[in-house]
Formats: C-alpha cells, sequence, structure tokens
C-alpha cells in the first residue's frame, strides 16, 4: 500500500538532526509522498531545498500562515513569488489562512490583528488564482470569514482544501456546496472528536485526503508524542473501519485524490 502525506512539516526534523530517520520511517510505511507546507520566510527555503534533494519523495507549498502575519506581511507576501520563479515550483499556495484563536480576548486589540490577517490572507488568495495554484487554508476560529474570503476571492472552490478539518458536519456542508473539502488528521482518532468523524463521513471517499501536520497531532495510539510522516497509516486503518472499506482501497483513494487535487505524478 503507498500513502500520501497530504501536509506535514519537516523543518523541525531538519533542525533537530532527525530528517533522516524520520524519512526512513516513512518510506517503511508505506508513505510515499510528503507535502512539506510552508508558514514563513524560514521554512520557505528548506521546503524547496528538500524538494530539490528528493524530487520524488517531498514536494512543497509556500505561504504565510496567519500567525506569522505582522507588520511585514506585505514584505514577506512579496518575497513569497520569487518561488514560482524556481525548480521545483511550490505546489500549492498556503497554508494561509484566519486563526482568531491565538487573537487577544479584547476585541479592540484584536481587531486590527484581524484586519492584518484578511488582507494577507486576501493577498496570497489572488496569487494563487493569477498561478491558478491549490490552495491549503488555515482556519482556527474564524470560519465563517475564511469562507468569505474565498468567496469574495473568485478562486475555484475546487482548488481549496480546509487542512487540519476540525469542526463539524454543519461546516462541512457548506465547503461541500461550494465544491471545496477538508483533510483529516489525527484529530479523527480522538475520542472525544465525534463531530470530526461525523464530517469526515459526510464528506464522503470522493475528496478524503489524510495529513499528518507532523509534529502536531499523532493519532491514537501515539497521541501526545511527536508525531511524524510514518504515522499516517494509522488515520488510515481507522477511517478505513469508519467508511466500512478494507485499508488498501482507502490508501488508493486517497492518494488518487491527493495526487490529483496537487497535480502530481504517480511516479
Amino acid at each position: 500500500m503507498n500513502w500520501i502525506d497530504s501536509h506535514c512539516h519537516l523543518e523541525g526534523f531538519l533542525n533537530k538532526g532527525t530528517l533522516p530517520e524520520i524519512l526512513k520511517r516513512s518510506r517503511e510505511a508505506g508513505v510515499s509522498h510528503l507535502v512539506a507546507i510552508g508558514t514563513d520566510p524560514e521554512d520557505w527555503k528548506v521546503n524547496h531545498d528538500l524538494a530539490t534533494q528528493f524530487p520524488s519523495e517531498i514536494h512543497y507549498t509556500v505561504g504565510l500562515h496567519p500567525n506569522h502575519v505582522d507588520s511585514s506581511w506585505e514584505h514577506h507576501t512579496e518575497s513569497l513569488q520569487a518561488f514560482f520563479a524556481l525548480e521545483p515550483k511550490p505546489v500549492a499556495v498556503g497554508e494561509i489562512g484566519l486563526d482568531y484563536f491565538r487573537l487577544p480576548k479584547e476585541e479592540p486589540k484584536a481587531a486590527p490583528l484581524k484586519v492584518n490577517q484578511r488582507a494577507a490572507f486576501r493577498y496570497q488568495l489572488a496569487l494563487a488564482k493569477e498561478l491558478g495554484l491549490p490552495v491549503v487554508v488555515h482556519c482556527r476560529g474564524a470560519f465563517a470569514d475564511c469562507v468569505a474570503e474565498i468567496d469574495d476571492s473568485g478562486v475555484e472552490w475546487s482548488k481549496v482544501v480546509f487542512h487540519c478539518f476540525a469542526d463539524g458536519p454543519n461546516e462541512m456542508r457548506q465547503l461541500m456546496e461550494r465544491g471545496g473539502r477538508g483533510s483529516f488528521t489525527g484529530i479523527v482518532t480522538f475520542g472525544n472528536a465525534e463531530n470530526v468523524r461525523e464530517a469526515a463521513l459526510l464528506q464522503g471517499l470522493e475528496k478524503l485526503m489524510l495529513e499528518t501536520d507532523s509534529p502536531y497531532l499523532a493519532p491514537v495510539p501515539f497521541r501526545g508524542k511527536s508525531n511524524e510522516p510514518s504515522f499516517l497509516p494509522y488515520i488510515g486503518e481507522y477511517l478505513a473501519k469508519a467508511f466500512e472499506v478494507e485499508e488498501a482501497a482507502l490508501a488508493a483513494i486517497t492518494t488518487r485524490n491527493t495526487l490529483d487535487f496537487y497535480c502530481l505524478s504517480s511516479s
């Protein structure tokens, strides 16, 4: 069986010197492709270099994560564009979006930060539209605003994935009505995440994508430990049971869906 980790973060493993063993375990687990996700200028070059070093295994995206949006966001997003003149090119713009969860609780303090986040999100959506690239969305505590910005952007919803989907059926239904999708992490294996499982089942297999979001959100039975791409099959095994399909069938479906979304070759 082959799997694809549609969303992981590799810079931390590289900095700790553990990336070779992480990749070795990933290969041994049958995870044949990794999409290394960009969040800020520091990891954009790292991910490009990894995709250059492992062209058949690692692909990468570039995007300014909402938690990295500050007064310099315009400078950062302008420098982001340079990566699309390189080889290999990024396969998507992301992860970008809105995150109100970590903002100050006092609205007068939060309001200007929300304005910056929405402006940076809008700018990067426009870039994705111009380039015809998929968009990897980070959304936490801001679902309605995320949807509104994407609606207004003119980006094709078929090119949009809400990564680490952690909302429920109502939010999933709104994505489905527009033609978007969610991808699922180890959260779906958590005992207290029934709403996320319901959302996954509602979306169905046609657009299902799996991700570790490593080093975060390790699935059961590794919950609480550092996550890594080799744990992806545990998410697949869990969802295969939930969908009542063979694990190999779910691996094949999610692999095809992810290759199609990112416009990747299976080789």
